[in-house]
């Protein structure tokens, strides 16, 4: 009796390590082929033919529409696991760089002068755009008093569908124009986004402080995406402390560049992260951080939002696309005016 339990206890072991085994190679053979594929790190055709040889090796290793092995199946398995071991300490080693042929969009990087509460910020990017997309290219310094902020608002621009939008933070200064943060990936020349490619380290993270009337706008009426505007509600303390949090990471950019993740690191999330490190209380985790496109919704639930709306009139409200259709020579303090048309304006106390 105890010879048949432990056969089977046996039986079932292999059967689970068997079945985990081939679960592993199935996933990653396909996070290597897409790895690969983004990559192409020898062209495309040799690519191609790369990931198509590792397909096979892994379908071979399975025993899947092949019957033969190429040394033995246990001899195969090992050799898998090496040389997927020896792919991902390639891909690992893949470091950020600084010096690559930038998009002119993202090409300096923000730093900044500080005396105390008192910021004279450089490489401020306030392009003046054409309908057509094309942009007259300029960079500016400009100093700020941050015991001067008088509000913080989260800007939603959508650009494939409700789920997902991306997220920007502008300030308002009662001495000076608002500023806005953008988290964007670092684009090269003749680069285009892909969001599989920013799960695999395609792209630099780029950290762009510009005025209202260049990121914006370009969103709105440039690139035909639909940008929702809520001021929200922050005390000074925290919002000095979340301007200052966004210099921190400038500056860590500077130093050391970073992968931009689609995931982990991407416009939204590392927005979370930044107002978790100022915040006096722990931020609930949720799956809208994910899905920024509910990051209002997210938003109103912590009662940042004004309370007196309900949601769907907040959207109804803080969509700028209708105020803005024709703003193309409007000045960027008319532009920032109009934007913020028929909001509220939160105490920030």
């Amino acid at each position: 009796m105890m010879q048949g339990r432990e056969y089977i206890s046996k039986h079932w072991s292999l059967w689970l390590l068997g079945s985990l085994f081939t679960l592993f190679v199935i996933l990653s053979s396909l996070w290597l082929s897409l790895m690969l594929w983004v990559h192409q790190p020898i062209g495309k055709i040799g690519s191609l033919m790369l990931i198509g040889l590792w397909l096979t090796f892994a379908l071979v290793v399975l025993g899947i529409y092949f019957t033969w092995h190429l040394i033995s199946r246990q001899v195969d398995s090992v050799l898998y696991l090496l040389a997927f071991l020896f792919c991902l300490l390639g891909y690992f080693s893949l470091e950020a760089r600084q010096d690559r042929e930038w998009n002119p969009e993202v090409s300096q990087l923000l730093h900044y002068e500080q005396q105390g509460d008192q910021l004279t910020l450089h490489n401020i990017r306030n392009f003046d755009w054409q309908a057509d997309g094309r942009y007259i290219e300029r960079w500016e310094s400009r100093s700020f008093d941050l015991n001067q902020i008088t509000g913080v608002n989260i800007i939603t621009s959508y650009w494939m569908g409700p789920k997902i939008a991306h997220t920007l933070v502008s300030f308002d200064f009662a001495n000076q124009k608002p500023l806005t943060f953008s988290i964007e990936i670092r684009k090269e020349k003749n680069e285009e986004f892909s969001a599989i490619g920013g799960f695999f380290r395609k792209y630099e993270l780029s950290l762009v402080a510009s005025d209202e009337k260049d990121i914006v706008y370009t969103r709105s009426n440039v690139r035909g995406e639909q940008v929702y505007f809520f001021p929200v509600k922050m005390p000074q303390a925290q919002a000095k402390a979340l301007f200052k949090e966004y210099l921190r990471q400038a500056d860590e950019l500077v130093q050391k560049p970073k992968w931009y993740n689609t995931l982990t690191s991407n416009c939204t999330t590392l927005v979370f992260d930044m107002v978790q490190a100022v915040s006096q209380q722990q931020l609930p985790s949720d799956y809208r951080l994910l899905a920024s496109g509910y990051l209002p919704n997210y938003l109103y639930d912590l009662k940042v939002l004004e309370q007196s709306w309900d949601m769907r009139t907040w959207y109804q409200r803080a969509h700028i696309n209708p105020r803005v259709e024709h703003t193309a020579n409007l000045s960027s303090q008319d532009y920032s005016r109009l934007i913020r048309q028929g909001l509220p304006k939160p105490d920030m106390r």
